[in-house]
């Protein structure tokens, strides 16, 4: 699979959120999206980065960036996963179709059945601006997304 391609429109989707709510990318047109694909919810790298994601939510408020964290795993394991750890952002889940989202952005791995580590930076009007793949065995640096949404 391959990435989305930089500088035309993002893929659109609607998935649900750890509460049922449906969440569509193409409703969200007018502020910066970040999209954050993580392996699965309750693993050690993936809780390290939504926490830091979750204490510094308030420079994505400033940016006008509304943060969107997707995985494999079921809305319910992904409710119990947001009040373990306080994240006050969506968490969706590309459940079923198993990782049909994560497909779309060339970030699931069918070898184990989980996305890998993929952010994709859209701006206001829908457009993909920045991709950044990281290994599943590092943690991504959240300083370089602000670094790049200032570009926007």
């Amino acid at each position: 699979m391959s990435f989305p391609a930089v500088g035309k429109a993002a893929p659109n989707f609607e998935l649900s959120n750890q509460f049922g709510e449906p969440i569509r990318l193409s409703d969200l047109r007018g502020q910066s999206v970040v999209i954050v694909f993580y392996p699965f919810a309750f693993s050690g790298i993936c809780t390290g980065e939504l926490c830091a994601l979750r204490d510094d939510l308030a420079s994505f408020k400033d940016q006008n960036a509304r943060l969107l964290a997707v995985s494999v795993d079921h809305k319910f394991a992904l409710r119990a996963f947001a009040e373990q750890e306080s994240y006050e952002f969506d968490l969706l889940a590309d459940f079923w179709p198993h990782g049909g989202v994560a497909k779309a952005y060339g970030v699931f791995d069918e070898e184990s059945g989980m996305a890998g580590r993929g952010t994709f930076i859209v701006d206001a009007d829908g457009i993909l601006r920045h991709v950044i793949n990281s290994p599943r065995t590092q943690a991504r640096d959240i300083q370089e997304y602000h670094r790049l949404l200032k570009e926007l």
